[in-house]
């Protein structure tokens, strides 16, 4: 642990996480218009927050091919935003390097989906794709973690139905879970609302149970694998503001 000598908002926190707060991540107007770059650590502070600071993310559902379920994470209680709390398999933030910029196709956010997948998960690169993702739409929603920390972000929502191994980072990811939509229910009633994030009770509430059975409707021959390539007739490039 560390004191970050007079740094009080990130004192007593895990030295990991504390390093990657240094990441830059890409600040944005409200019509998801790169503005410049920004530390993790800026766009995370409620008091730049609260002052509108905005910035580019993604969340990434993964289903497993065969029986159509869903693989959450819960976060490692060393997470400075959100710690223990179950959400959906990735989430995370394209950086303000040339690669996770490049905004056609959503290339750049699905590289960043690629990477965070292997930091977190351990899912190994080869294993994903970067044509297998499906982009859905994106969110626009504003979330406090405690006073000092929180979310403002345009959440990009990518769908991935491939087989993986999963190897996950204790300092990022201290649970999994597959789950049914029935199973995700139940679990969603069965503990405190405040044991999930606010963005997946936000894409759980508004998109995710009517993709997910498209999903599974949708299946190959009406009863082989999932694709999640197989719902791009349902892409939706609003920003829908959910603050």
């Amino acid at each position: 642990m560390s004191t970050t000598g007079d740094d009080v908002s990130l004192a007593g926190h895990d030295e990991e996480q504390i390093r990657l707060m240094e990441e830059r991540c890409i600040v944005l107007d409200h019509d998801d218009r790169y503005l410049r770059d920004g530390s993790k650590k800026e766009c995370h502070l409620m008091s730049n927050i609260n002052d509108g600071l905005l910035h580019r993310a993604f969340s990434v559902f993964l289903f497993d091919p065969d029986s159509g379920k869903l693989l959450l994470q819960r976060r490692a209680k060393e997470k400075i935003t959100f710690p223990d709390m179950w959400t959906n398999t990735c989430c995370s933030h394209p950086l303000a390097v040339r690669a996770e910029l490049e905004e056609q196709e959503q290339i750049g956010v699905r590289r960043a989906a690629q990477r965070k997948l292997e930091h977190e998960l351990g899912i190994p690169t080869s294993q994903v794709s970067l044509d297998a993702f499906q982009y859905l739409t994106r969110i626009h929603y504003l979330a406090p973690s405690d006073g000092m920390w929180g979310e403002h972000e345009i959440d990009y929502i990518l769908f991935l139905t491939v087989p993986v191994t999963l190897a996950p980072s204790e300092n990022e990811v201290c649970d999994t879970k597959w789950v049914t939509p029935s199973e995700l229910k139940a679990l969603m009633e069965e503990l405190d609302p405040e044991a999930f994030t606010p963005w997946f009770k936000l894409i759980a509430a508004r998109f995710l149970f009517p993709w997910w059975q498209q999903l599974l409707d949708r299946r190959e021959g009406g009863k082989g694998k999932v694709d999640a390539l197989s719902l791009k007739d349902l892409r939706d490039d609003e920003i829908h503001r959910m603050l």
